[in-house]
């Protein structure tokens, strides 16, 4: 199954992309497709040996839309300056509005100087120059007319295609105005040639440029307003972009130059020196530096770095010189994927987003057939040509859909940016919206609530005996084992700055420990159960023994001969943040469960520590994936948390998966989410920005069918007759266009939700 990314140009409303998506999925082969409106591209999934991209091209391209294969892939090359197309679009619509508003301007100020008195030259004012002054407002009104000549050009295309779209709304519109104008202008000739002075007031009352000319001028400002706060919708992915810079400092053949980031190969020795940006991701291998990681995990203090640590393309080395060797390069860079991430989510359709895209595929056709129906009725109770036109055409400009089909996908875009800057990156629209409802939390314990890495907890020498004295003699013994309990003895030696003794003799005995010489001393280490087998009397350290059990701590002894020399206590450590995460998922209404393949003792011990609700021990890789299948069978929205190979299946199962970003790609795959600090506050984070973009959503729809709802009948004149309220097609142009300008902006609001 291939993915393609595609470039759509013609598009003016959800009415568009949802003609294109209903279109498009139904050609053999087409698996998948997600229209954004905002982006206007299209990611499209198929079978490559059904159909191809030139025919799906050419299926867009019947229905009036143009389509290109997308240039460049974002993802593949982070470094570079994409096209701008929120830019672009916003400098053609400024363009496009000052000439609008320059001619849209004299046709209004004429039109209405008349009315209200203004300062107007003689040479159009009085009855006997009506028609100069018609002829003028006309000349006044073709250059807008040629200026947004788009709306004409798509609107009739995509309504001779059927599939009219908020183009059509206003082709027919503006194109209606001007044509009952021209009218007008032609019953003028033949007053003044028939010397039917009579009909002149009748004509020049029904001259409609101005109409037409302010219609487009304003629906001009609305799209511009559009396109500028539609620019900042996508600010996260354009500052991501521009975090990696466009060269770096190699070392090739003992030699130092300046290469273009896209020559940096796997294996390259880059340098990077204070201030600089990190250009690929690598391993440092000489020096050491203080890296701002912000960017990337949203952590505002600088990380230490030295030899032998990883660190990232797009963070900048804020202190320090180092040398490091490039690992992962291009598309592979943490921060190209997460790019891919942000960029895939923000094309991806939430369900709710499918109801509004639904909605608005019907909805032109009917706004038509309400305009045609308001006007015919009007007519059928009396009304003027020119009273029933009104309505028509104000019926026809308010309804424009717009606000409806912006509604989601701004919200959507707004939200994963704010997520991504803060470490949380959203794999799908569909996992946003569904986070919003979960009402459980399943936890990984190690790894996720601990730190995934043993540490020696306690030290407890037996007489005689001091805890370096005890702390050295273990290490000498660990430093041959590959035991992590060991290697978290021989660590904490090592931090201690402790000199190890020799060892000979190693031997490791199977589930109890080892036995190794130092000195011609024979010394053993490991469980009780070694120490009792070796004939060594622990009663004297028993009590103590059972509490660190009691903790959740394994406690390993040591011994010379049959003697005790003590004891050390080994533990998988909380990480400092996962109580207080805990804490606030269970503030939010939340139930969290903790699942551990450890034993029952150190899952309770770890519970009463952290306060989970509940703990479920000695849990296998795919009992995980059940004990959610149970949860969800019983009605719950379960949400997984975990880093390892073995939470994969129970990841994909659960209704959101997050994924642990210090964990494995696999569990990262499997997850839609994920959270790049490893940190559990950010479970809380992710949930409440779901809930955040959630109520935004429902907030633009609320208002978007709303304003339909009241603008429809208000303009096919439903209270004129009680109350003698009429919309004049001016208003309801600038109604239109401030409909849609308020739900971007309401939508932008997310850049600032408190997490």
């Amino acid at each position: 199954m291939k993915k393609e990314l595609l470039d759509i140009t013609g598009m003016s409303c959800s009415a568009c992309s949802s003609r294109i998506e209903k279109v498009v999925s139904k050609l053999q082969g087409v698996q998948q497709i997600s229209v954004n409106l905002l982006t206007n591209n299209a990611h499209i999934s198929f079978d490559e040996s059904v159909v191809d991209e030139a025919a799906i091209i050419a299926r867009i391209e019947r229905l009036g839309f143009g389509a290109a294969i997308h240039a460049q892939s974002r993802a593949a090359a982070p470094a570079s300056t994409p096209q701008d197309t929120a830019a672009q679009e916003m400098e053609e619509m400024r363009q496009r509005l000052i000439g609008s508003m320059i001619f849209a301007g004299l046709v209004f100020y004429q039109h209405m100087g008349r009315m209200w008195g203004w300062p107007l030259p003689g040479f159009i004012l009085g009855q006997e120059n009506e028609l100069i002054n018609a002829l003028l407002q006309m000349l006044w009104c073709i250059p807008v007319l040629f200026i947004d000549r788009k709306y004409f050009i798509h609107g009739a295309r995509n309504l001779l295609s059927g599939a009219p779209n908020m183009d059509s709304l206003i082709c027919i519109g503006s194109g209606a105005s001007f044509i009952y104008g021209l009218y007008a202008v032609f019953g003028l000739a033949y007053a003044f040639g028939h010397n039917r002075l009579d009909l002149i007031p009748q004509f020049a009352d029904a001259l409609y440029f101005e109409a037409s000319a302010v219609i487009l001028a304003l629906v001009t400002v609305g799209k511009f307003m559009e396109a500028r706060a539609k620019s900042h919708t996508s600010d996260a992915i354009k500052a991501l972009m521009s975090l990696t810079p466009k060269t770096a400092l190699v070392e090739r053949h003992g030699l130092q130059g300046e290469i273009p980031l896209a020559d940096v190969v796997t294996g390259d020795v880059l340098i990077v020196k204070s201030g600089a940006s990190v250009p690929v991701d690598g391993t440092i291998i000489e020096g050491s530096g203080a890296l701002n990681e912000s960017a990337i995990t949203g952590e505002s203090l600088p990380v230490d770095k030295s030899v032998g640590d990883k660190v990232t393309g797009g963070t900048i080395n804020q202190s320090g010189y180092f040398k490091m060797q490039a690992t992962a390069v291009g598309a592979n860079t943490t921060l190209a994927k997460i790019i891919a991430l942000v960029d895939e989510a923000t094309s991806s359709k939430a369900p709710i987003a499918k109801l509004a895209d639904k909605v608005s595929g019907y909805f032109v056709p009917a706004v038509i057939s309400i305009a045609i129906l308001a006007g015919a009725v009007w007519l059928a109770l009396g009304a003027s040509w020119h009273f029933a036109i009104t309505i028509a055409i104000s019926v026809l400009v308010i309804s424009c859909p717009c606000a409806l089909g912006l509604a989601t996908p701004t919200a959507i875009m707004v939200g994963t940016g704010r997520g991504a800057r803060s470490g949380i990156l959203i794999k799908s629209a569909t996992a946003l919206e569904t986070a919003h409802k979960v009402d459980t939390v399943i936890l990984d314990k190690t790894g996720t609530i601990t730190a995934g890495k043993p540490v020696v907890t306690d030290i407890l020498p037996a007489n005689g005996v001091s805890k370096d004295e005890l702390l050295q003699l273990a290490a000498s013994l660990e430093q041959l084992s590959e035991h992590p309990l060991g290697k978290a003895i021989t660590s904490a030696a090592a931090n201690a700055q402790l000199e190890l003794n020799e060892a000979s003799g190693y031997k490791q005995i199977p589930g109890q420990g080892l036995t190794a010489s130092i000195a011609g001393a024979a010394y053993s280490a490991g469980n009780l159960r070694l120490m009792q087998s070796s004939g060594v009397d622990v009663e004297a350290i028993q009590a103590q023994q059972e509490a660190l059990a009691q903790a959740g701590k394994t406690p390993l002894y040591f011994a010379r001969g049959t003697q005790l020399l003590g004891c050390i206590a080994v533990a998988d450590t909380v990480k400092p943040t996962s109580k207080e995460a805990i804490a606030q998922l269970q503030g939010m209404g939340l139930q969290v469960i903790m699942v551990t393949g450890d034993n029952s003792v150190t899952a309770e011990a770890i519970r009463a520590q952290v306060g989970v609700n509940k703990a479920i021990a000695q849990v296998l890789p795919q009992d995980k994936e059940q004990v959610i299948r149970q949860l969800q069978s019983e009605g719950h929205t379960v949400a997984m948390v975990g880093d390892g190979i073995n939470d994969a299946p129970a990841l994909a199962r659960a209704d959101v998966g997050i994924a642990i970003g210090a964990g494995t790609d696999i569990a990262i795959e499997a997850a839609d989410m994920v959270l790049i600090k490893s940190d559990l506050l950010d479970v809380a984070k992710a949930i409440r920005l779901s809930r955040g973009v959630m109520t935004n959503i429902k907030q633009n729809l609320f208002w978007a069918f709303i304003y339909n709802a009241i603008g429809i009948p208000f303009a096919a004149g439903a209270f004129y007759t009680a109350f003698g309220w009429l919309l004049n097609p001016l208003i309801a142009a600038a109604a239109m266009s401030c409909s849609s300008v308020s739900v971007v902006t309401n939508a932008l609001r997310l850049r600032f939700i408190k997490l």
